[in-house]
């Protein structure tokens, strides 16, 4: 015999107002349309059928009424049919709600076919400012399913929207499902998933994410966990980046090159110095070999701290490994030079990196006038300044210093 729970049934009767469209809402007022029918099988030519009638002037429905019934013999309390009722009868209108806007996608690609993206970014755009975010979320996956539209747009807007209203479950759901999909993302949709799950202020919540996201996707996984550890840092939770950091080693995806040398340029960003030397040592511990980005990371950050001592430490330790200093490194090292008051040595390595035929950038050009007349060297400052005029067109500007680091 069936136990009284699952024979609990479930009858939504829709109510329409206009009695000859009876054959259409005979069938959406089936039983079976709900509880044992899968919607999202329907076919496609039927469903923009349905969503067509129900966008026409001669149908409006009512809201959906919902029933339980039980067996004489169960006796469930009131308060459980009731919020079962409640949750029951929100999913369902969610779910109307979206084939509905997906009738009106439908309808009106009809007349403009070519406004797709933009019109499903506007209809998300609707939903999101009514707070209707799983009715959003639900559109989005049909959209999808039906292979007519992918915007990520659309899914950056309702993510960002989620994260405001703190509803992290709806953050999580939307992300892994563009994970498992294989769907575009980019950096904000790493920044508003990281700023959502940091919200809720919850450790053990971020190391059940993080975990679920490394168990969701067999390749590609450190990659992935790598965007969101510098999106934590990147939203302004450090601590979060550094707990999931130290959460990988315990996982399937291990960190990599491009994870340790995240973490460096995190932690001297947050002034972190002493915790940044302790990463780059760890990070030969378990045979990981500093690359040039490691070297220059830490080079930027003694520099910043005024540790010049290490400065040289590192640049002569990148010559016993083989590393052959780039544009990036020539910038730290004439900068810490001309700190430390060492004209000489700054000018030296300014015409070493000449010969080694790395175009120099204005920004080293600048570095050199200023502190040359800091340290009374005008003449030798007015010499720099022509010669920046003169080969300015040549000169790598701070824009493309910018571009060629990321």
């Amino acid at each position: 015999m069936l136990c009284a729970t699952s024979r609990l049934k479930l009858a939504v009767v829709p109510r329409w107002k206009n009695p000859k469209l009876l054959c259409i809402s005979s069938f959406l007022s089936s039983p079976c349309s709900y509880r044992s029918f899968d919607r999202g099988r329907l076919d496609f030519s039927l469903r923009v059928s349905i969503s067509h009638f129900l966008n026409t002037k001669y149908i409006s429905p009512n809201p959906v009424k919902v029933q339980w019934m039980c067996p004489l013999f169960s006796t469930p309390s009131i308060c459980t049919i009731k919020s079962r009722s409640l949750v029951t009868q929100a999913s369902i209108l969610e779910e109307e709600m979206a084939y509905q806007v997906l009738g009106e996608i439908v309808s009106q690609l009809q007349k403009s076919p070519s406004s797709i993206k933009e019109l499903c970014t506007n209809h998300i755009n609707t939903l999101c400012r009514k707070r209707k975010l799983r009715a959003a979320a639900r559109l989005l996956q049909l959209l999808r399913d039906k292979h007519a539209i992918n915007s990520l747009p659309a899914y950056n807007l309702l993510l960002a929207v989620a994260c405001e209203e703190n509803d992290t479950k709806i953050v999580s759901r939307i992300f892994k499902d563009m994970l498992v999909n294989h769907l575009s993302m980019n950096s904000t949709t790493y920044f508003n998933v990281a700023k959502a799950i940091s919200k809720s202020n919850d450790l053990t919540l971020v190391l059940i994410f993080v975990k679920e996201i490394s168990e969701l996707i067999c390749t590609g996984s450190v990659t992935v966990i790598n965007r969101i550890i510098y999106a934590f840092a990147d939203c302004g939770h450090v601590h979060n980046a550094i707990l999931v950091f130290d959460h990988m080693k315990s996982l399937k995806c291990k960190p990599d090159l491009v994870t340790y040398n995240m973490m460096l340029g995190i932690l001297g960003r947050s002034g972190q110095v002493d915790e940044m030397l302790n990463m780059f040592a760890s990070m030969k511990k378990v045979n990981i070999a500093p690359d040039i980005v490691s070297y220059n990371t830490l080079l930027n950050s003694m520099r910043k701290v005024g540790r010049f001592d290490l400065c040289v430490m590192l640049t002569e330790e990148m010559g016993k490994v083989g590393l052959q200093p780039d544009l990036r490194t020539y910038t730290a090292l004439i900068e810490c030079f001309l700190r430390s008051g060492n004209v000489e040595g700054s000018l030296r390595l300014f015409q070493d990196m000449k010969r080694g035929h790395i175009c120099p950038s204005i920004y080293i050009y600048r570095s050199l006038i200023s502190n040359l007349k800091r340290l009374g060297k005008s003449e030798l400052a007015l010499k720099f300044l022509e010669e920046m005029k003169e080969c300015e067109g040549d000169l790598v500007s701070p824009k493309d210093f910018k571009r060629k680091s990321r």
